[in-house]
């Protein structure tokens, strides 16, 4: 789901951060308040006066799903449930789960905290908008806090849609989920729903383009709607890649005689016999059984060409970093988990200092491949 990712702060153990596609909306929504918003409903101000408070509004909704997300993620944590963090991304904002919610309460709590946040911070602002409209407080400021109570309201009433994966969806889900104790099934459900929401809201979107003439408008509304439709379908199938993985330790598939490189060899030769004829990214080092470290592509780019000749591995090569050693035991789900995490492809297997193998994504894919074959999905 997301590219480049910035951390941007991290409190009470979750870390914020900001996909990249999160410029476009900020850019926007700012763009639609100072243009458009408040020059429409408060003419009489100055051309700076709407930046100024399009410029707050834009932080005090991306302040507003923030805080949506830590109610997410707190109820979550309080139901022993591990989260990545929260990022912000081109629509909206979502707290990251490592796994399945453990039980159907779980899910009901989780997803209706969000909702709840978005009502009551919305309800805040409102409070405050009145004291301040009563108070005789600055019109933009006034203006800027009447914008964020409706736009966190609209926020509550468009989570709580029953579409799979907005919190309405999660709501539905945990309740088919309790009925039949299936959690397959609730969600094959509810994703179905969310997908045809999805439908909808591109349609919806055609339309406003066609009929409307309204371009921006009927655009997002297209995009949301294509969004959420993937986003359904992609969470059941995540969810059939768990069910197909967990359980399954990585010795059952993971590749036990890896190739390795000495430390003595010059950078030359592994080149030549190793980078060139195999086509890895990293070799693990290996000097008398022992796993001593590791050289990659990117170790071998900082040093000049002429020197490959006399340099060795052992003088070029790093510690193995913590996150890419992985123990035999490791569950098939979780080692997928840190693939993602990470971006690495190929993780090492290691007991102590001793290399028992390499897991490589197309490992994961081929055993998840047999079992859907065989239909143990």
């Amino acid at each position: 789901m997301f590219g480049r990712r910035i951390k941007l702060f991290k409190l009470l153990g979750f870390e914020v951060r900001i996909d990249l596609s999160w410029i476009v909306i900020a850019v926007l929504v700012t763009w639609s308040l100072a243009r458009w918003l408040f020059p429409q409903n408060y003419p009489q101000l100055q051309p700076k006066v709407y930046w100024e408070m399009g410029v707050a509004g834009a932080l005090g909704l991306f302040a507003s799903i923030i805080f949506h997300e830590f109610c997410h993620s707190l109820v979550a944590r309080r139901f022993g449930m591990h989260m990545k963090g929260i990022t912000l991304f081109i629509f909206g904002g979502v707290a990251e789960m490592g796994e399945e919610p453990p039980t159907a309460r779980a899910e009901f709590f989780m997803a209706a905290a969000g909702p709840l946040s978005s009502i009551l911070i919305g309800a805040v602002f409102y409070g405050l908008y009145l004291i301040g409209h009563r108070g005789g407080w600055p019109l933009p400021l006034n203006a800027v806090l009447r914008y964020l109570a409706w736009i966190n309201a609209l926020l509550a009433v468009f989570n709580l849609l029953p579409a799979f994966p907005l919190d309405g969806g999660r709501i539905l889900r945990s309740i088919l989920w309790g009925a039949r104790q299936n959690l397959q099934w609730a969600t094959r459900v509810s994703a179905a729903i969310g997908s045809g929401f999805g439908v909808i809201l591109i349609c919806w979107g055609v339309l406003q383009v066609v009929w409307q003439n309204n371009l921006i408008g009927g655009l997002w509304i297209f995009l949301i709607g294509l969004f959420l439709r993937n986003a359904a379908r992609m969470s059941y199938q995540q969810l059939l890649v768990r069910r197909a993985l967990e359980g399954e330790r990585i010795s059952r598939f993971m590749t036990r005689d890896p190739i390795t490189v000495p430390p003595a060899i010059t950078v030359a030769k592994l080149v030549e016999d190793y980078v060139l004829k195999y086509h890895f990214k990293m070799f693990p080092v290996l000097d008398g059984g022992r796993l001593v470290g590791c050289v990659t592509s990117r170790d071998i780019k900082e040093i000049p060409k002429e020197e490959w000749g006399r340099e060795t591995v052992g003088q070029i090569a790093v510690r193995c970093p913590p996150e890419a050693i992985i123990g035999p035991q490791t569950d098939a789900v979780k080692a997928l988990a840190i693939m993602n995490q990470t971006s690495l492809s190929r993780l090492l297997v290691a007991e102590d200092d001793r290399l028992v193998g390499i897991l490589t994504l197309k490992d994961l894919l081929a055993f998840l491949s047999l079992k859907v074959e065989m239909g143990q999905t």
